[in-house]
Formats: structure tokens, C-alpha cells, sequence
């Protein structure tokens, strides 16, 4: 019990510190790219925070654990809006008034729209169910191409990080350590926060739903709270926005291209229906322009709280 309660808190100390040189160098690309935050928090650092849902998920289903890789891409992208979001809102309220993101929440809204299409269909993910999630993230691709190049790329002012202006290499660094540590401290904490759940008697059916998509959401809340400290909006918001997209649409397609993976029917049922109810609710955030406030935050995190407790309960 000892060694795998100090090794997750090794992974959890690696993903805080990988969070903060990530959204440093993000922040730093932004500007010597003349790439608006925005546009950064969407593709790097929302495919950087990715990458522990994409390898859990893939080694899932290849290790015939589908509940596992299933519940990770659905709880991963409840945490993200409940907790990854709504955490350090309750420290620093977020705002929703950044350029172009409506134009995102949109991307997510049809990412999800479409998952869930695919979904409902069959009930399992496969090649079929892969390459139509594949299209979806190729013509996400598009649209951040088309914006970035159509006039819509003009970068806005960015918060000074440091006091010195950045420069190539150092911002380099600081993304590869940033992209390299996420992933190992999250496999740190997945691989033995699983392994205490099972001593503790949690069933596997829930363990992707909880811990796995818990422990791989924690690079996005390392990445979050780092950018609602250093007051860069952009980052954090795009970085969950895009990190769900990802979720739904690359992951999704990898697990499709890994093997088939099925949904129970308390997923399709419950944990679906959650997921789509927390997009609606950062959705309707993002085109309303509300502030993601210290109330709305301590709700969601209580909302979040309860669905866990919920889940666990029905599982024993």
C-alpha cells in the first residue's frame, strides 16, 4: 500500500511541474509565432495533456479492458469541464470572453454530437465508428488552418511570464519538458492509483470512469491551474476545449483503429448522458460569455463529487 501511495504522489508532483513549463512555453510560442494563446492552448497543449487519455485508451482496448478505455475518453471529459475547470475557478474565476471561442465551443459541440451519434448507433466503437472520427478531427484541423491563415490569427496581447522576451530555444525546452513530463507523471499515477483501487475492493467496471479518468485528467488540471495563476485565460479555456475534442475525436478513432470496443449499457445510459450535459454547461459558458465564477465553480465541483460518489455506490 505505502510504495504505490508515494509513487502516485511522485506522478502527481511530475504533472505540476510539467503543467507549468508547458503552459510557459505555450504562452512564449504564442508570441514568437504571433499565434494567438488561443489558437496554442487548442493544439499543443490540448494534444500534450491528451496524450495520457490516447496511450491508457489504446493499451485498453489492445488488453481487452474496453470499460477502462471507453470511461476514460467519457470521464476524462467530465472531469475536464467539472473539476479541471471548475477547481480553479473557485481560486480564480475564469473568464469566457476570449476572441474566437465560441467559434471552438462549436467544434466541441458537434465533436460531440457527433461521438455520440456514432455511439448510440451501435453501441461499440470500431473501424467504421474510427474513420468517421477521423474525418471530424481532419476537418477540426481545417478550421484552425483556415482561421489562423484567413485574418482571424492576429495575435492579442499575452501576459508577461517571465521578464525577459522569449526566445526559440529555451521555449523549445520548455514545451518538451512540459509534453514529455505529462505523460510520465500521469502513467505514474494511473498505473498505481489503479492498483490501489483494486486493493481497496473498486470494481473495474468504474475504475475508468474514476481513477484512470481522473489520473489522466490531471494534466489538464495541472495545465489549468498554472494558466489561471499566470492569468492566461486563453490557455486554460483552450486547452480544455481542445483536450475534449481530442478526447472525442482522436482517441476515440485510435481506440476504433486498436480494436472494438464496446459501451455498457449503465454508460450509455448514465455516463454518456453526464458527459453531454457537462458540454451543454461549458458550452453554454463559452457563448453566453459568463465567467466561469467561484460559485459556478464550487458547484461544479460538488456536481462532479456527487457523480463520482454516485457511480461508486451503484458499482459495490
Amino acid at each position: 500500500m505505502l510504495a504505490p501511495s508515494l509513487l502516485l504522489l511522485v506522478g502527481l508532483v511530475i504533472l505540476l511541474f510539467a503543467g507549468d513549463r508547458l503552459v510557459r512555453g505555450a504562452a512564449n510560442l504564442a508570441k514568437l509565432a504571433n499565434v494567438p494563446p488561443l489558437i496554442v492552448g487548442l493544439t499543443v497543449v490540448a494534444f500534450g495533456t491528451s496524450a495520457p487519455e490516447l496511450v491508457v485508451t489504446i493499451g485498453a482496448v489492445l488488453g481487452d479492458a474496453a470499460g477502462i478505455a471507453m470511461g476514460n475518453i467519457v470521464g476524462s471529459n467530465i472531469a475536464n469541464v467539472l473539476m479541471v475547470l471548475g477547481f480553479p475557478a473557485i481560486i480564480f474565476p475564469i473568464t469566457m470572453s476570449v476572441p474566437r471561442l465560441r467559434l471552438h465551443g462549436g467544434a466541441l459541440l458537434f465533436a460531440t454530437l457527433l461521438f455520440c451519434g456514432m455511439v448510440y448507433r451501435s453501441g461499440t466503437i470500431g473501424t467504421l465508428e474510427a474513420l468517421v472520427f477521423t474525418i471530424g478531427m481532419l476537418m477540426y484541423f481545417a478550421l484552425m488552418v483556415w482561421e489562423s491563415r484567413g485574418g482571424h490569427g492576429a495575435a492579442e496581447e499575452v501576459d508577461d511570464i517571465t521578464a525577459e522576451s522569449p526566445r526559440l530555444l529555451p521555449t523549445l525546452g520548455l514545451l518538451a519538458m512540459g509534453l514529455l513530463g505529462l505523460p510520465i507523471g500521469a502513467s505514474l499515477l494511473v498505473e498505481n492509483g489503479e492498483h490501489l483501487a483494486k486493493m481497496l475492493g473498486v470494481r473495474d467496471e468504474v475504475i475508468g470512469l474514476t481513477v484512470v479518468a481522473f489520473g489522466t485528467s490531471l494534466p489538464e488540471l495541472a495545465t489549468v491551474l498554472a494558466a489561471a495563476l499566470k492569468k492566461e485565460d486563453s490557455v486554460a479555456v483552450g486547452s480544455i476545449v481542445g483536450s475534449n475534442v481530442f478526447n472525442l475525436l482522436f482517441v476515440g478513432a485510435a481506440a476504433g483503429y486498436a480494436g472494438t470496443a464496446s459501451f455498457s449499457r449503465a454508460a450509455l445510459g448514465v455516463d454518456i448522458p453526464v458527459m453531454i450535459a457537462a458540454t451543454l454547461f461549458v458550452s453554454l459558458l463559452i457563448f453566453t460569455r459568463t465567467t466561469y465564477g467561484r460559485l459556478l465553480g464550487a458547484v461544479s465541483v460538488v456536481a462532479y463529487l456527487g457523480y463520482l460518489i454516485a457511480i461508486g455506490t451503484a458499482a459495490s
